[in-house]
């Protein structure tokens, strides 16, 4: 069983359309919404964690790009710029995954990008902005 967390960003005429149930159904899938902003007559965005085979998730997410709707790897949405970061271990605190975390030993903050939801609650706090969307 293959596991692959991705962002959907869907466009405006795709709001309406189930594109999640289509491919959970042609492509027997499961999926977890991890965060989701979609707004009616708006762009949305689908942060989702997909688990069946590895050919079956390939497929799917070939379908969704071919409806129009943009796709990327989840560890590519926030991501630690370490030429900024200060190691203060602000977003250490915010982090409700544990995505963050210091290191013991050295004290230096460390991103487990495999257990970022993209929550983005670490980009705020931040004090040296080294907590960043990649768009």
């Amino acid at each position: 069983m293959a596991t692959r967390r991705v962002v959907f960003h869907y466009p405006r005429q795709l709001i309406d359309s189930p594109v999640v149930s289509q491919i959970v159904s042609k492509y027997n899938l499961e999926f977890n919404i991890l965060r989701a902003n979609i707004t009616p007559q708006s762009e949305g965005l689908m942060v989702l964690g997909l688990q069946g085979t590895e050919d079956g998730i390939e497929q799917a997410l070939a379908w969704v790009r071919e409806q129009g709707v943009a796709v990327q790897p989840l560890e590519k949405d926030v991501m630690r710029n370490g030429d900024k970061c200060t190691h203060c271990g602000a977003c250490v605190t915010i982090c409700p995954t544990e995505a963050l975390c210091k290191d013991a030993a050295t004290q230096e903050v460390l991103f487990d990008s495999a257990k970022c939801i993209a929550c983005e609650l670490c980009v705020p706090a931040c004090p040296p902005r080294a907590m960043e969307v990649a768009l």
